[in-house]
């Protein structure tokens, strides 16, 4: 892997960010070279928020980037926002429970995933951004799930410890995250 380039986007307070900061955290961990700028829309809740993600082997020689290898896509607007970032070796992953349409671009692959009405019926909707970034990781295989878990523990320890039954609930959710889309990642 030389650098994998990735863009989370959604509505402010659907965890796109807290995502992105675990990302970040376990690449970080994994001793690898990491990246991150976040990006707010207008209204810090209820805009788009925009994560701008790199996780690389070798040192990063630019903060920004055109064009992602991989695209998650949360809300209607977000697809409207983030069409920009995707070309033909990219993947589109958006979610279909949330979306009301299918993102139209010209990419290697456009997978819909239904991680919200799944988060809502199954889990939490607590949980929802974790069901993302299992999804974010078996979609990349940027890093070792472990690592994750490891940078879950730093960004949750204080609330795992103090509710025991949210690592187990977090721990499922990006378990489900990863099993829902292993088997449409490949070419």
């Amino acid at each position: 892997m030389a650098r994998t380039k990735m863009v989370l986007a959604g509505e402010g307070g659907q965890g796109v960010q807290s995502v992105a900061k675990i990302l970040v955290e376990a690449g970080y961990e994994a001793g690898k070279q990491v990246l991150y700028i976040p990006n707010f829309g207008v209204e810090q809740r209820g805009g788009v928020s925009i994560a701008f993600c790199q996780i690389a082997d070798e040192k990063i020689g630019e903060p920004r980037f055109a064009k992602g290898d991989i695209v998650i896509m949360l809300s209607d607007r977000a697809i409207d926002r983030c069409d920009t970032y995707v070309d033909e070796n990219a993947i589109v992953v958006y979610d279909t429970s949330v979306c009301t349409k299918k993102p139209e671009c010209k990419c290697k692959k456009i997978i819909g995933i239904d991680a919200n009405r799944i988060a809502n019926e199954q889990l939490s909707a607590r949980v929802f951004n974790i069901i993302i970034l299992g999804v974010l990781i078996a979609a990349t295989n940027v890093l070792e799930v472990s690592d994750i878990k490891n940078a879950m523990e730093l960004a949750l320890g204080k609330k795992f410890d103090a509710k025991p039954e949210l690592r187990e609930l977090n721990y499922k959710a990006l378990e489900m995250g990863m099993n829902m889309i292993k088997d449409k990642v490949g070419a």
